[in-house]
């Protein structure tokens, strides 16, 4: 075809240019405000990012002083969050919920080091829900303005009130943009244990219940260590800066980092400067050239700085971008080492027994890693050649890495067993995003073991080097990281088996949302009209009800016995998946010890009582 041939066919007028009116743009490109939609699944999904919105305004109150708690409320889908600061001034309530790039987070007078910055962020709430009201109190006068998806509805004004100053803001995120969704508390738990650990003091009353922190940071590491650390945590606080730190048993860096009140959890400037600190530091301390990781092995640790103006590489702020404390300040990297050589010093000089179990576990750290690096060395060359000859991993196109593909978020690898479940999803996945990586029967039990068994076994060597997480979660290729074993006792084994050593060597990949277990079909309902596949008895009984009683029912045992043609039906869009989450209610080491540990007497008996549980599902399903 001709370029003249192409003008003729694609006009491009005058009328092709229109300009949108600003809920209609959040309203179509909701990504730019709130990043993903979602279902309430996960801890990132829209509808929590449109609480924390509100709550960053009402947190920004009382970090300038103003209010003492906050209330927060959910009834089914619907949100109201009440502070008791100063009341947005009410002549601008409507701008400041309707007008893009109105408030009063400009002027750093009134909002030095606020968590809202650019004026968006309530305004996107507003538009992406079906019902939207804003009312501020001030010295007895009031007014509220009530939105129906970003469209004002009604304006009412009172005076002679009694109640006290402050913002309530209630909203019910619309249906036609999230779709069906569902608040899962213990998100919205998270995010307000968060708000208080960075204001020691304030409450957050959710649904009536009280959350409040007393120590801070401090709290933060008691509360989510999931293991007992090598020493008591160390808490040192400044001008704009707090820090916790401590170390565990493991090999891991988890950290916790927030910048003006806002959890950053891909980090930025100030947890990197944080990592290079504590090296210099302890460097310095002992006065001898130890290696980053042996330093950082294990470390628990976390890291808040205020800072004027920050800027954030996106809307949602889950990483910071800004290099300096502010426009006149120190770089972010110089005041938190500053901070770090003078503080963390100080207190490893006035506690020698913490320094002497640190020091002993950085040698340790250091000991084991050098008498694993001719293995590590041998270990990477055969991942190396191995995956030049592709024998296990069936590698897609597109990954988490390629920053800039707008597909990278949708890259997923399988982990398989067996050539026949291997290659039906082989034959059946989109070569773009979907690689799968083939075990050879069941792996090692890796509890109680310690690193060195990465590189010296074959097979976790070889997968480490697919997600390519050796370094830690900055390199990992898959955004989805999915378990795909049969439904009966090995395949559990299987899973069991994988999730033990992502645990023990790779926590992050389960902390960041990275590792699923895919949901199979265990039966298909069928007549000559219509197909259903059913993942559980009640499915099926529903598809039978459905279809009729003389409708083809057919069991599967196992992935191999499901063809390629009918995989595509459950690894596309509809694909069903089961999150595996960590919480800080779950004894992970106690769990481990128990399932993954020598058996004892009370393991043999919790086998034999749930063996026949088993039985019995069986029996029923057949």
């Amino acid at each position: 075809m001709s370029d003249n041939t192409m003008d003729n066919t694609v006009q491009y007028n005058e009328e092709d240019i229109r300009t949108l009116d600003w809920k209609e743009h959040i309203r179509r490109r909701p990504g730019m405000y709130i990043g993903k939609l979602g279902d309430g699944a996960s801890a990132d999904d829209g509808i929590y990012i449109l609480i924390k919105e509100v709550l960053d305004n009402a947190v920004d109150e009382y970090m300038m002083g103003f209010g003492k708690h906050v209330d927060l409320t959910i009834d089914e889908h619907t949100v109201t969050v009440r502070d008791y600061g100063r009341g947005i001034p009410l002549a601008k309530l409507s701008d400041v919920a309707s007008k893009m790039n109105t408030g009063a987070k400009y002027d750093s007078k009134a909002f030095k080091k606020s968590v809202g910055l650019n004026g968006v962020g309530i305004k996107a709430v507003n538009a992406l829900s079906s019902q939207f009201t804003i009312r501020s109190v001030r010295e007895g006068e009031a007014r509220t303005v009530v939105f129906e998806k970003g469209e004002e509805m009604s304006d009412r004004q009172e005076s002679g009130l009694s109640d006290k100053n402050g913002t309530s803001v209630t909203f019910t995120p619309d249906r036609a943009v999230f779709g069906a969704y569902s608040f899962h508390f213990e998100y919205v738990e998270t995010m307000i244990r968060n708000y208080t650990y960075l204001n020691a003091g304030m409450v957050i009353r959710f649904n009536g219940v009280p959350f409040v922190s007393k120590n801070g940071l401090l709290d933060l590491l008691n509360e989510n260590i999931g293991e007992e650390p090598i020493y008591p945590p160390i808490h040192l606080s400044g001008p704009d800066i707090e820090v916790a730190l401590t170390h565990g048993a493991g090999y891991n860096e988890t950290y916790y980092s927030f910048v003006n009140g806002q959890f950053t959890p891909q980090g930025g400037y100030h947890q990197a400067a944080f990592r290079e600190a504590i090296v210099k530091t302890v460097r310095e301390f002992y006065k001898k050239d130890y290696d980053a990781a042996d330093i950082r092995s294990s470390i628990v640790a976390a890291i808040s700085i205020k800072v004027e103006e920050p800027m954030f590489e996106s809307q949602t702020k889950t990483k910071l971008g800004s290099k300096e404390m502010g426009p006149n300040g120190p770089t972010i990297r110089q005041y938190v080492t500053d901070f770090l050589k003078e503080n963390l010093d100080n207190y490893l000089h006035k506690h020698p027994d913490t320094a002497e179990i640190l020091h002993k576990k950085i040698q340790e750290a250091e000991k084991e890693r050098k008498a694993i690096s001719g293995i590590q060395k041998k270990a990477r060359e055969f991942a190396k050649k191995a995956s030049l000859h592709n024998r296990k991993l069936r590698d897609c196109r597109i990954h988490l890495n390629d920053s800039k593909n707008p597909r990278a978020e949708e890259s997923m690898i399988f982990l398989t067993e067996g050539d026949s479940a291997s290659g039906s999803i082989t034959k059946s996945r989109d070569v773009n995003t979907q690689a799968v990586f083939s075990l050879r029967g069941k792996p090692l039990n890796t509890y109680g073991l310690t690193k060195k068994v990465i590189y010296e076994n074959e097979e976790f060597n070889l997968l480490q080097a697919a997600l390519d997480i050796e370094d830690g979660m900055d390199n990992l290729r898959y955004n989805k990281v999915i378990i795909a074993t049969d439904a009966d006792v090995d395949g559990m084994h299987i899973r069991l088996l994988l999730i033990t050593f992502f645990l023990l060597f790779f926590p992050d990949l389960i902390r960041q949302d990275h590792l699923f277990i895919l949901q199979t079909p265990l039966f298909r309902v069928r007549n000559k009209k219509e197909t259903r596949y059913c993942y559980s008895e009640e499915e099926r009984q529903r598809a039978i009800d459905k279809l009729g009683a003389s409708a083809e029912i057919t069991r599967f045992k196992g992935l191999g016995e499901i063809s390629p043609d009918e995989f595509k039906g459950f690894i596309n869009e509809s694909i069903r998946l089961e999150k595996v989450r960590i919480t800080k209610e779950d004894p992970i080491h106690e769990l481990l010890e128990f399932y993954m540990g020598k058996n004892t007497p009370e393991r043999q008996d919790f086998i034999i009582d749930n063996l026949k549980i088993e039985e019995d599902l069986v029996e029923q399903a057949s």
